[in-house]
């Protein structure tokens, strides 16, 4: 196999990991981080609220085209709040909202 087909392969291998949703204690740190309610998140994603609470919990996971738009959100959150991205094995899962909406 040449180098440019190995390249090409870890290339592959890097993209499949775009899609890959972080643990749901993570999803639910980086929308409290950015000040956002499960309402903000569901309307911009296109689902109701107890569809983001689910995931939030690791109940459901988002299926397409949903998945992508929340993914998406995602990455953007952590690139914002880098520190919110990491897993605080510490803290507890948010169960609710911290502000009302």
């Amino acid at each position: 196999m040449s180098d440019p087909d190995r390249l090409k392969r870890v290339d592959a291998l890097l993209d499949g990991l775009d899609n890959v949703l972080p643990p749901p204690r993570v999803r639910a740190q980086l929308r409290l981080a950015a000040n956002l309610t499960q309402q903000d998140v569901a309307d911009a994603v296109g689902v109701n609220r107890l569809a983001v609470v689910r995931w939030e919990l690791g109940k459901s996971t988002p299926r397409r085209p949903q998945r992508d738009a929340y993914i998406h959100l995602l990455k953007r959150l952590a690139e914002r709040f880098p520190a919110a991205a990491e897993m605080d094995e510490g803290s507890a899962t948010p169960a609710s909202e911290g502000r009302s909406g």
